[in-house]
């Protein structure tokens, strides 16, 4: 018998949901919300770091050994943890330079599920794709959302790096993509957040197009808004650095910075923590720009809002983003946008900003300079921007057409 409109019982998997880093956790966050504002009900089961979840939410914690934990980095477990072979197995992983994290929280998931079945009408996975859910998908409807290719992440790091060891290093870290590959193979239905997205998951995964259905992120306007009483101050350029990655194009950005500070002065406020004696270090002592960029560090969701309306203009430089939060949530709050054509970031950002090639400092800088000396073009932006979030891209609408992905999957598996 087909669904129609009756609320589903929902299971939210996430192996990692740093609420404070990359998207996984804010995916997590804002579609449970969303879900259960259209009276599902909802679990979400998660491994370590745990999402900052709604207290109407349940959270389900699967602890994991966190090794990946920045307050005990890659901390030795003791034997009685070990004594575990989840555990060994995930110790063994990382200590071998591999990631095993998305295996071993798909073994938990499936160890803690496989009696409570019968309690969800559908389980739907954050990109473990790991052979717990495999194993899962036997017993109820499941889907996935992939919010991109990680090949992409690891032939950009591999690239970067001109010493063969290193290399190879990346080479064993990014060896759980062959689980994933296995595993997309087995799942009747996909869901991504992108028509680019869908081509590349569908080309690097061996993926028929066809089983992938298309539902862009939201972005959540409660959170993300415009605060006109705080002036914006002059040549003040915002980025979010969320990950200190090759992936994520901040290197291309300060290249940038370092011609632009030669015609006229700015400030460049990258939101996050570069890593500690990392290459972005190394490349703005390098470049001598060391007074001309300040790093937030980790901050509140309140005080990025009030970042974001200080800025002069917003950039998004990265090579690739299979979505691109940070341009819609810069948009969200009226910051006029330049972003890299790199993945996604074209369909998020439409006609509402200025879009240039990746990995090109040159453009970078015309189109910085652009915005920086014509203040009406800026508020063109702003404008526009604010108005294709609200028309284009909320948590509602994403959830309404995720929950109608969720009742073909159920009638197909019955």
């Amino acid at each position: 018998m087909a669904y129609t409109n009756t609320s589903l019982r929902i299971c939210l998997l996430s192996y990692r949901s740093n609420p404070h880093c990359g998207g996984q956790g804010v995916y997590i966050k804002n579609l449970s919300r969303a879900l259960s504002n259209l009276g599902h009900r909802v679990d979400v089961i998660s491994g370590q770091q745990y999402p900052d979840l709604d207290p109407d939410i349940n959270l389900i914690k699967l602890p994991s050994l966190d090794l990946y934990n920045p307050d005990d980095l890659f901390r030795i477990p003791k034997t009685s943890e070990l004594l575990n072979p989840v555990n060994f197995i995930e110790w063994f992983g990382i200590s071998t330079m591999g990631f095993t994290e998305p295996m071993t929280f798909g073994m938990r998931a499936y160890k803690f599920l496989k009696n409570k079945f019968h309690k969800y009408d559908i389980i739907h996975d954050n990109q473990s794709l790991s052979y717990g859910i495999w194993a899962i998908k036997k017993h109820i409807p499941t889907i996935a959302t992939i919010h991109h290719p990680i090949t992409v992440d690891r032939d950009i790091a591999i690239k970067s790096e001109s010493i063969l060891w290193k290399k190879l290093k990346h080479l064993r870290w990014y060896s759980f993509l062959g689980m994933q590959k296995k595993v997309s193979k087995t799942l009747s239905h996909i869901i991504t957040v992108s028509e680019c997205a869908r081509k590349d998951i569908s080309k690097e995964f061996n993926v028929p197009e066809d089983k992938f259905s298309i539902i862009p992120n939201g972005i959540n306007t409660d959170l993300f808004y415009p605060l006109p009483e705080i002036k914006r101050q002059k040549n003040r350029i915002i980025v979010t650095n969320s990950a200190d990655t090759p992936l994520k194009g901040l290197y291309y950005l300060l290249t940038s910075v370092a011609e632009i500070v030669k015609h006229q002065k700015i400030r460049l406020v990258v939101v996050g923590t570069p890593k500690k004696n990392g290459k972005i270090i190394r490349q703005i002592k390098k470049l001598g720009i060391g007074k001309f960029v300040t790093f937030t560090g980790r901050i509140s969701d309140e005080e990025f809002v009030r970042q974001y309306a200080k800025a002069t203009v917003a950039v998004i430089p990265s090579v690739y983003e299979g979505f691109g939060l940070p341009a819609g949530e810069a948009m969200a709050c009226g910051v006029p946008v330049i972003s890299t054509t790199g993945g996604a970031l074209p369909e998020v950002v439409g006609d509402a900003g200025i879009l240039i090639p990746p990995a090109d400092p040159d453009a970078l800088t015309r189109a910085i300079t652009k915005i920086l000396n014509n203040p009406d073009l800026a508020d063109t932006y702003s404008k526009a921007g604010y108005k294709r979030v609200l028309n284009h891209l909320t948590w509602n609408a994403a959830a309404l057409k995720t929950v109608d992905v969720y009742r073909k999957v159920i009638n197909d598996y019955r």
